[in-house]
């Protein structure tokens, strides 16, 4: 008989989203297709009330499907009520309430063996509510923000750390994420530590002039893959480019500290060096980090980035902050360095990168363990755990 799973998340990709979660759906989309597995995805969207449901980031949302099959998946996209700044703490009623009636319908005709929440926050909490309720165990898998913020805010700590004592079984991206989680009070022998994986056919080395080529690139390139948030250090790497002579920075990703970023460049007389390619659709990354000299990302917290694999699986060798599982990914020189969150360090670091021969076969190597078969039955076998049932 088939493994019934619910997968919940609320970072999962959409047609107005196509990057939003894209891992959580590959992960997904893993599970899915082993054999004996019947897997059902929730992605609830939260939406604002009216009139800010006009607003040009919810009223696209409020366009899609409630259920479609996306990428062989099905999904179902129910809406709950957020409050933008001020509602954390009331998303997990809230979106239970809109889950409710859905989970309880396609667990009457067919009952679920066991939710995977792929997110701590919210998710977490509304699996502990739908588990209570109808009966079904439940794992959460931790990843970064998720535990390093809604873990420590006063008005979500204890629903985090409820959720995580009361689940059959945990998961966490990294060894350090799995600290966290411990330090926060969840119980040790719950928690495994489940590594992102990295589709190595796609991300793999490519001629580097002819990539740089591609984007009418020359002389040394540094790229940064992340939403423009202050927790990811752009402005840092901004700061360190004006020591760094000739180099270009090209930053990957989309948020709202973009117009603070574009304003630090122009004052620093950088905005020729600085470029800001917005949200870059995953397939088209490969060539991206392909024609960078380094993928740089001074975060203030992480779980395991999987931009670092990314770019590894690349050849492209990292500067990164010692943040989360950067000691578990960086075992050795070859594969970049670990640089302090200031700006003189940051430039200091990558100068010193930038004039060096990087072994593209080395760096790749360090990568080579991070494949999706692996995360995949490493889930399976876990879900089959907590759902008592065999492994086939």
């Amino acid at each position: 008989m088939a493994l019934r799973v619910l997968t919940l998340s609320t970072l999962f990709p959409d047609m107005t989203r196509p990057n939003f979660g894209i891992f959580v759906e590959r992960q997904a989309r893993e599970l899915a297709s082993r054999k004996d597995v019947d897997l059902t995805v929730i992605a609830p969207l939260g939406i604002a009330p009216w009139p800010l449901s006009n607003h040009p980031h919810y009223a696209p949302l409020r366009t899609l499907p409630h259920s479609e099959r996306w990428r062989d998946l099905t999904v179902h996209r129910p809406r709950f009520t957020v409050i933008p700044k001020i509602g954390g703490a009331l998303h997990v009623a809230n979106m239970t309430r809109a889950l409710m009636p859905l989970v309880r319908a396609l667990h009457a005709e067919q009952p679920f063996d066991v939710i995977d929440a792929s997110f701590f926050y919210p998710d977490g909490p509304v699996a502990r509510r739908i588990s209570r309720t109808l009966g079904i165990p439940y794992s959460i898998k931790a990843r970064g923000a998720d535990i390093h913020h809604w873990g420590r805010q006063p008005g979500t700590r204890k629903a985090v750390l409820e959720a995580g004592q009361d689940a059959a079984g945990l998961l966490a991206v990294s060894q350090a994420m799995k600290r966290s989680m411990i330090a926060l009070g969840m119980d040790a022998d719950k928690i495994h530590v489940h590594y992102t994986g990295v589709d190595l056919e796609r991300f793999a080395p490519q001629d580097r002039t002819a990539a740089k080529a591609r984007f009418n690139l020359s002389g040394p390139v540094i790229l940064s893959v992340g939403a423009l948030i202050e927790r990811k250090g752009q402005h840092m790497l901004i700061r360190a480019l004006a020591d760094i002579p000739d180099a270009m920075l090209l930053l990957a990703g989309e948020g709202p500290e973009r117009y603070a970023l574009e304003q630090l460049a122009a004052s620093l007389g950088l905005t020729q060096r600085v470029g800001f390619l917005g949200a870059v659709p995953h397939n088209q990354l490969p060539v991206l980090y392909n024609a960078a000299d380094v993928m740089a990302l001074p975060s203030a917290s992480e779980g395991l980035a999987n931009a670092w694999v990314e770019a590894l699986a690349c050849g492209t060798p990292i500067a990164i902050s010692d943040v989360g599982g950067a000691r578990e990914l960086m075992t050795n020189a070859v594969s970049g360095c670990i640089i302090e969150r200031e700006p003189a360090s940051i430039a200091q670091g990558l100068r010193t990168m930038l004039t060096q021969t990087p072994d593209r076969v080395a760096i790749r190597k360090t990568a080579m363990r991070f494949t999706w078969a692996v995360n995949g039955d490493t889930l399976l076998a876990h879900l089959y755990e907590l759902a008592g049932k065999a492994l086939r």
